[in-house]
């Protein structure tokens, strides 16, 4: 004990700590959320998310030189419709001609090494801007639903996406992906589930960005509570036993303590995603003058990895460069 132990010995230099530390998440551990829109020439920034932007495709393959020059190994596309052509059910979602479907096939042409993943969901693409079609009673229609989103996957994998992602928490949606996927020859299709998504306030900003609030009440009937733990952990285990090839956490950042519960638990990796409130919060902290930017985002980033993720959705990835490089 002390005066004999002194553990300051071992943080005294910058070069010892540099040995002793964890490094910081390397570029390839990242993937880029990106937004998608119809047209040509169009950037919509998003007010919410400095530094994020709707693109249309051409904008879009202009964003990724610089996200790919800087090794940052993924992107995940989110697309979006005009009112005009969203329904009750969201069928925009699977039109091949689609703004993802168009993404997908020019950036797997222009970048053939980059891992191209694509959400999986219609709550952007619906009239009621829920997860799923709807009953007579209003709640969302689980099984239906799967039949939906087991269409976009297809159509995404049939444009050549590395990774399809569901994100409704539609019961046995990833079963139904996996079982579209292999009818189709799809077989070699990675499938993400965000398995364990939580009903969180920290969404609000990507809201903005996909133009996705739902038009009545809320997700707290399909998506995780924060409140019930077990439930939440249990999503994730039956993910796994339908088939998904990969898990996530969502958010991440108040959600340490699930996201190393999962890597307990399975030997599958993990995603944490890194959300658009998680991302704002510290924005806005920093504009007040409260904290580095820099310095924030380097510790919640290393934070999500200490706590067991494989893989990191962050919008902080199309920066990796300025915030992560020393």
């Amino acid at each position: 004990m002390y005066p004999e132990i002194r553990l300051r010995r071992l943080r005294q230099s910058a070069g010892i700590r540099r040995m002793l530390d964890a490094p910081l998440p390397g570029p390839e551990k990242f993937i880029w959320p990106a937004f998608v829109i119809d047209g040509a020439a169009k950037r919509e920034p998003i007010d919410a998310m400095p530094g994020q932007s709707r693109l249309s495709v051409d904008q879009l393959l202009i964003d990724l030189e610089p996200v790919v020059e800087s090794g940052v190994n993924g992107v995940l596309l989110f697309g979006l419709v005009e009112d005009s052509e969203k329904d009750y059910a969201g069928t925009a979602a699977y039109n091949d001609k689609g703004a993802v479907q168009r993404a997908i096939r020019e950036v797997k042409s222009r970048f053939p090494d980059l891992v191209v993943t694509a959400d999986v969901c219609v709550c952007a693409y619906t009239t009621h801007g829920h997860c799923g079609p709807l009953t007579e009673s209003g709640d969302v229609d689980n099984d239906a639903a799967n039949e939906v989103l087991a269409k976009i996957a297809v159509s995404y994998a049939a444009a050549g996406a590395d990774i399809v992602a569901p994100s409704a928490m539609m019961d046995g949606q990833v079963e139904a992906i996996r079982t579209a996927l292999d009818a189709n020859a799809f077989n070699q299709t990675l499938l993400m589930s965000y398995s364990t998504k939580f009903a969180s306030a920290m969404y609000g900003p990507f809201r903005e960005a996909e133009k996705s609030q739902p038009g009545k009440g809320d997700r707290k009937g399909y998506q995780a509570s924060y409140g019930d733990l077990r439930t939440a952990l249990r999503e994730s285990e039956l993910d796994e036993l339908e088939g998904a090839d990969m898990l996530m956490v969502k958010p991440s950042l108040f959600y340490l303590d699930v996201l190393a519960k999962m890597r307990e638990a399975t030997d599958l990796p993990i995603a944490a995603y890194n959300v658009s409130g998680e991302y704002s919060m510290l924005h806005a902290t920093a504009e007040r003058g409260w904290g580095d930017l820099k310095g924030m985002v380097q510790e919640s980033s290393a934070a999500l990895v200490r706590a067991g993720a494989d893989i990191l959705i962050s919008y902080w990835a199309n920066q990796y460069d300025k915030y992560f490089r020393n």
